[in-house]
């Protein structure tokens, strides 16, 4: 039996690698306490047949680029250092280049005030910082799947601690990394995704918000007033499926060579009116 652990990989345009850290090698940094690390053991034993367990399961990766906390001199905010989201664990970190963990949010979010406000974050996906010149650059970006997730806390619902956190609705959470402060979040009755799904925040300091199982991509105001929506297709074949892992909204200046269309505002119906034109 063995862990399928969890490697970040840089490699230049010609394939040389010039960067690489394995998560199981910082196990200890993460932080997990006795009965976690009894619970990803018992989960091992249980997937045996499987001959392995992805016991992290790192969902994304990404830099975290030019940033307001790094010009202000705290280094754990280095360009070039690296978010990572696991959605098993229900933790995020960032990863420096010399391999430690600097920062770190999660798995449990009772230890403090400020992340008994955020409350519980499970199985999250798409974890990053806004850019610079964005409404809220800066502050970390997330989809906060639900679902289940997380290791430790075992209880009637995780009895081996074994996926210990459980909700079945989804949120994204807009947080400050620094104050742990929740700035801004979206919920609402039925959004659900318990997989993959995204957020992106735009020019206009609007989100457009992936719900990726089902494939509805939406864009939301800042009071959550939903003005563009789309849902991606039945796609018929051998597996039926329409999910979407990730969608971003890109300038029309990236595709220069196509024709720009004129876009036309639309008026959404009464919620009574089942028939537009």
């Amino acid at each position: 039996m063995s862990l399928e652990d969890d490697r970040l990989i840089e490699v230049t345009p010609d394939g040389q690698i010039v960067w690489e850290w394995t998560a199981g090698e910082h196990i200890d940094e993460l932080g997990f306490a006795p009965d976690a690390r009894a619970a990803i053991k018992a989960a091992s034993d249980t997937n045996a047949a499987r001959g392995s367990y992805d016991w992290l399961h790192v969902n994304s990766a990404t830099y975290l680029g030019p940033n307001r906390w790094y010009d202000a001199g705290d280094e754990r905010f280095a360009p070039n250092n690296v978010m990572i989201s696991s959605r098993q664990a229900s933790l995020l970190a960032i990863v420096a280049r010399d391999g430690r963990i600097v920062w770190q949010l999660g798995p449990d979010f009772s230890a403090s005030e400020q992340l008994r406000k955020i409350r519980q974050i499970i199985g999250q996906h798409h974890a990053h910082l806004i850019p610079k010149g964005l409404p809220g650059a800066g502050h970390l970006l997330v989809f906060d799947n639900g679902g289940s997730s997380g290791y430790g806390f075992a209880g009637p619902i995780a009895p081996n601690g074994v996926g210990a956190f459980a909700r079945a609705t989804s949120r994204v959470l807009e947080i400050n990394p620094v104050t742990l402060e929740l700035v801004w979040s979206y919920s609402a009755p039925r959004f659900f995704s318990t997989n993959i799904s995204g957020a992106q925040r735009l020019p206009n300091g609007n989100t457009l918000i992936t719900e990726g199982a089902g494939g509805r991509v939406f864009e939301v105001t800042n009071d959550g007033a939903i003005v563009w929506e789309y849902m991606n297709p039945l796609f018929a074949g051998p597996r039926s499926s329409n999910d979407v892992y990730r969608a971003y909204r890109l300038p029309y200046e990236w595709i220069p060579q196509l024709t720009r269309p004129t876009e036309t505002a639309v008026t959404p119906p009464a919620l009574g009116d089942f028939a537009v034109p």
